[in-house]
């Protein structure tokens, strides 16, 4: 292996880490927590947490078995197997993150009207467009023989060997590529810009109060309207940075993958063979990303691994305690 390759099996491991260590840690929440059970958008990120906690579990590792051996992790039949996951997983877990946007925007937009227009009911029926969707595609990617070991990316995965369907598989990827990551950036796009410009909008009216109210106040201290400017401006930048962060990390992790997929697919252009690890990489950092971004930076995960946390602490300290006053009394009570 050279510089290049144990630096992306370094990456690797860490990504695996990452992943399988914040992803549980979500799942943790979520059975801890009555309350975020019963709201609908922690459907969608169970959903999106079983689908990287799978991913993690089962292709992370072979990936980088395939990256370290050079060679394919076991047989065909397993992986076609391993294959079809990558293909299920990736999908199920890009429309997720539609669905969870498309929640957003209905929370923000109709505020009133989210509990008739997002039920549980709705959301289990969107989880059952997105296993369909995910299913259908890698099913006949499976059933065509489409799915297999392609060292260019150290994995099992979209890849057809065979000259004779090439024109039939080229089509296939386009239209899965098309319906799977371009279909889920359009809908990022679109309703996190609506609740973009929502919030901005409630801002803009909160400033204006904030404004009327410090023109009234003629005796406030210099000092406490500097402060509330500067909290106007961290309101405003806050909705920024989140949308920002919703669709720059989905554009980032899977936009190079993609964009590479796409472009193998011209026999005449030539591709670096470290960079389709590395956009691997980056597909599969994903699933790292996700905990952070959709759930345990929220305000309800912190206090949730806070209560867990000190829970755990005070039972600790309470056998400490315990263990304390046992020694005492044995050392005071002779032994019979």
């Amino acid at each position: 292996m050279d510089t290049a390759e144990v630096i992306l099996s370094v990456l690797v491991v860490v990504i695996i880490l990452v992943s399988l260590l914040s992803n549980v840690l979500v799942l943790i929440c979520f059975l801890y927590n009555p309350e975020i059970r019963k709201q609908v958008p922690g459907l969608f990120n169970l959903n999106l947490t079983f689908c990287n906690l799978l991913l993690t579990v089962s292709n992370m590792p072979l990936t980088l078995v395939g990256l370290v051996s050079k060679a394919q992790p076991g047989g065909d039949g397993f992986c076609q197997i391993v294959g079809f996951l990558e293909t299920f997983l990736s999908t199920n877990s890009m429309l997720s993150m539609a669905a969870l946007s498309i929640d957003r925007w209905i929370a923000v937009v109709f505020p009133l009207r989210y509990h008739s227009k997002m039920r549980h009911k709705d959301a289990a029926f969107v989880l059952g467009y997105t296993w369909a969707h995910s299913m259908s595609f890698s099913t006949v990617a499976t059933c065509l023989s489409w799915v297999g070991y392609h060292r260019f990316y150290a994995s099992c995965t979209l890849f057809n060997p065979r000259a004779s369907s090439r024109t039939q598989f080229v089509i296939f990827t386009v239209f899965f590529h098309s319906f799977t990551f371009l279909l889920s950036l359009i809908v990022l796009c679109v309703t996190y810009l609506k609740v973009l410009k929502v919030a901005r909008f409630h801002c803009k009216r909160i400033d204006v109060i904030t404004m009327q109210t410090l023109v009234l106040l003629v005796d406030i201290h210099p000092s406490v309207r500097q402060r509330c400017l500067e909290e106007q401006k961290r309101r405003r930048q806050r909705a920024t940075k989140k949308i920002s962060t919703f669709i720059g990390t989905f554009m980032v992790c899977f936009a190079p993958y993609v964009i590479t997929r796409i472009v193998e697919l011209f026999p005449a252009v030539l591709i670096n063979p470290h960079w389709g690890i590395v956009s691997k990489c980056l597909a599969y950092s994903k699933a790292a990303c996700d905990p952070f971004v959709y759930s345990l930076l929220r305000h309800q995960y912190k206090k949730t691994c806070t209560d867990i946390i000190n829970r755990l602490l005070k039972r600790s300290s309470l056998n400490t305690s315990g263990r304390m006053h046992e020694n005492q009394v044995n050392s005071i009570v002779p032994a019979e």
